[in-house]
């Protein structure tokens, strides 16, 4: 069944709501939708307080260390990481309080996937603990792994074989659409659809929700087999088209069919 997962997305230490393409090294041309004056701990007490489970804390470049930190001790288990993690620091991340490490760009040499670097994650922190982000941008009927904040196109394009191959070391996938993150347009419907279409392990999907019904259409696209975040659309993200309270009373609803 298809759940609403949260996002506390850090940059510069805050939580931001960014327009995914703008992101760069230099920081040149970045568009924020969103800075909060409110810490990431504060969210993370929300989502442990609303019994949501499954979100992922993304720390978008330096200086978010110890933002996220927070967040994870303020909600042991209730919370995933990722930016930046490799096998040096994974299990930090699992001692600070994290369910899951994400990992995107440390399993690619060059524009390659290593399998050889996701065993050296699933070594450290074993299988159970471990997302592998395979965030991408379309190419026509296609889609391809981005890596770096999304600024690379990697060789890795998202179909069944491949999503069969990487599942045997992971736990679940993390799918932003690189494309349409943060401009509130309408969600990758086609890409949704083609994950659900596959659908063996738990995959969340995030980029241009910008409505409660998205939801309702991801469980119907993906056959219940996808979870949705939202961004710059809701309202705790200074958004004004997706109530953060129905998202939890979708849950809810859901929950009690289980």
């Amino acid at each position: 069944m298809s759940l609403f997962r949260p996002c506390i997305d850090l940059h510069s230490g805050s939580v931001k709501q960014i327009v995914g393409g703008s992101l760069s090294d230099t920081g040149e041309g970045l568009k924020e939708n969103f800075v909060s004056e409110k810490p990431a701990r504060y969210y993370a007490e929300m989502y442990q307080r609303d019994g949501l489970t499954g979100g992922h804390v993304v720390m978008l470049g330096t200086g978010n260390e110890d933002a996220a930190k927070s967040a994870l001790q303020t909600y042991p288990r209730g919370l995933q990481v990722g930016g930046g993690i490799n096998p040096d620091n994974a299990l930090k991340w699992i001692n600070y309080g994290a369910s899951h490490v994400i990992v995107t760009s440390f399993m690619f040499d060059g524009a390659t996937v290593s399998i050889k670097k996701v065993q050296q994650l699933v070594d450290v922190v074993g299988k159970d603990r471990l997302i592998l982000d395979l965030s991408c941008k379309r190419t026509g009927d296609e889609w391809m792994v981005a890596k770096d904040r999304w600024q690379t196109t990697t060789d890795l394009k998202i179909t069944h074989e491949n999503l069969d191959m990487l599942s045997q070391y992971c736990s679940e996938f993390l799918v932003h659409a690189a494309d349409v993150e943060g401009k509130c347009q309408g969600i990758d419907e086609d890409l949704v659809k083609f994950l659900g279409s596959w659908g063996k392990i738990p995959i969340t999907y995030a980029g241009g929700a910008k409505s409660v019904d998205d939801l309702k259409l991801v469980h119907q696209l993906s056959n219940g087999k996808v979870h949705l975040t939202y961004g710059s659309a809701l309202d705790i993200f200074g958004g004004k088209l997706v109530n953060y309270a129905d998202c939890v009373a979708w849950n809810n609803s859901i929950q009690k069919t289980l």
